[in-house]
């Protein structure tokens, strides 16, 4: 099979999907303007309206890669934070089952929050401002990398961990070159999960926390001038981000690590 042939099989269900969902838009604007008589943005002026915003037109009064950019800024630091927290709780808990035994019930239920119920957290704490926004995106994305670290480092087959303790491997030895490697398959599946979470709570903290710059808050702003159109063109954008770091950042990531370590990938 040539290079044309692999790249059209592969295109193929991302234009049908595509397309379904284009139709399906179609659609709803078509029954919205004809139920309601209200002008719903459609695909080709969303489209056409995130052209001219790429092409230097302001939206709340900074350039759209100026949003862009403070919401990607926000929740790397956000994600960066809860990554290594979750990574280190995981790691220490299933080490000590008396920590987990511990904590592991609090994590748990911290899982089950949803993030923007931390805003009066985040505010009390830190008040209006980029904090609150990093300490929202940060509370989101900790419980599932927690937990799935947790759960890896206790799935790793006790044999390993023997045979390093022969060969005389203790503590941060221990830790860093047997547990964390055989548990990266579930590692990589909570970085996955909590970096979902910390998007989507990036984009309502900044509607909620008013940071001034940001594709939510753009998004908040459009709804009070009534720019729907350039709304829907703030929600393509973050499509395409989170779509862009799912399949050019972690898929590939984790198909590397997997076949580095020869492991089975994480349920």
């Amino acid at each position: 099979m040539n290079m044309f042939e692999r790249t059209r099989r592969r295109a193929a269900p991302v234009l049908v999907a595509a397309g379904l969902a284009a139709g399906a838009w179609y659609a709803v604007a078509f029954l919205v303007g004809w139920a309601r008589g209200v002008a719903f943005p459609t695909p080709h002026e969303t489209a056409a309206e995130l052209a001219r915003l790429l092409a230097g037109r302001t939206l709340s009064g900074h350039l759209i890669y100026r949003h862009v950019g403070a919401s990607l800024a926000r929740w790397a630091a956000g994600f960066g934070i809860a990554a290594a927290a979750g990574t280190a709780y995981g790691l220490l808990a299933g080490w000590w089952r008396g920590l987990e035994r511990a904590t592991a019930p609090l994590v748990h239920a911290a899982q089950t929050v949803p993030g923007l119920a931390w805003i009066h957290a985040a505010l009390l704490l830190f008040g209006i401002g980029e904090r609150a926004t990093v300490f929202m995106i940060a509370a989101a994305a900790f419980p599932p990398v927690a937990v799935s670290v947790l759960g890896g480092v206790k799935r790793v087959d006790a044999t390993y961990v023997r045979a390093a303790r022969m060969m005389g491997a203790r503590g941060p030895t221990l830790l860093l070159r047997v547990l964390l490697p055989g548990a990266l398959p579930h590692v990589l599946s909570g970085l996955r999960v909590g970096l979902g979470n910390g998007w989507r709570v990036v984009v309502a903290a900044e509607m909620i926390v008013g940071t001034g710059t940001g594709l939510g808050y753009s998004i908040i702003q459009a709804r009070w001038t009534l720019d729907y159109t350039s709304g829907f063109a703030c929600v393509a954008i973050i499509c395409l981000v989170g779509l862009a770091v799912e399949r050019c950042v972690f898929a590939p990531l984790e198909r590397r690590t997997v076949e580095r370590w020869h492991m089975p990938r994480a349920a």
